[in-house]
């Protein structure tokens, strides 16, 4: 890892992913987690502050160890937040036991993972029964000149933005990794419309 990616990119996405406007979109997504939370995509901890008081402990993987420091800064603001342990770094491949987690969080980290049907078919694995990864992300329009742009777009967003692929089928994606969309919501967010098409949800395993 580089040291736009290592240094620069964790930062640039704490500001980009983690302001006001985005917490809007992130607070629906949290809504009925309970118990462990494994958290995929940490990051920068932006959810921290906004999970219910049912949460007990989180679960952290993200690659970008910057990120840890800037998620020291929200912990301090946040004293009544559950406890955040790290337990990896690729979301691919989970140190934990089977059905060992209540429920999975991802909010903007499907996009980017490389093997992300490794990582979902780890998350199914880790649920215990009755679980359910709730997520938000974005991924390929609806509008096919807008998947047209996309196409075109993606090798620079994945060069800027560490990897983060564009024309993902989120749901697609969770359905053949063995998960039902128990909830699924489709919606545009403002800005450039190759990176604005949104999907939020509950998905069970199966």
């Amino acid at each position: 890892m580089g040291f736009y990616e290592a240094q620069v990119l964790p930062r640039v996405i704490d500001v980009m992913c983690g302001n006001a406007e985005m917490e809007k979109v992130r607070r629906p997504v949290v809504e009925g987690l309970s118990g462990t939370v494994l958290e995929i995509g940490f990051g920068s901890g932006p959810n921290i502050g906004l999970y219910p008081a049912a949460v007990t402990d989180v679960l952290a993987v993200d690659p970008a160890l910057v990120g840890r420091a800037l998620a020291e800064k929200r912990l301090a603001a946040h004293p009544d937040s559950p406890p955040i342990t790290y337990v990896g770094l690729d979301g691919a491949h989970l140190d934990l036991p089977d059905a060992s987690v209540d429920h999975a969080l991802s909010t903007w980290t499907l996009c980017t993972i490389p093997d992300v049907v490794g990582a979902l078919h780890q998350v199914r694995r880790v649920l215990r029964p009755g679980g359910s990864l709730h997520f938000v992300e974005h991924g390929i329009s609806d509008d096919p000149r807008v998947v047209r742009h996309q196409h075109w777009f993606e090798p620079v967003q994945k060069r800027l933005a560490g990897g983060c692929h564009i024309t993902r089928d989120i749901p697609d994606l969770l359905q053949g990794a063995g998960f039902r969309l128990e909830e699924l919501a489709r919606f545009q967010l403002a800005g450039p419309k190759v990176m604005s098409a949104m999907w939020s949800g509950v998905a069970v395993p199966v």
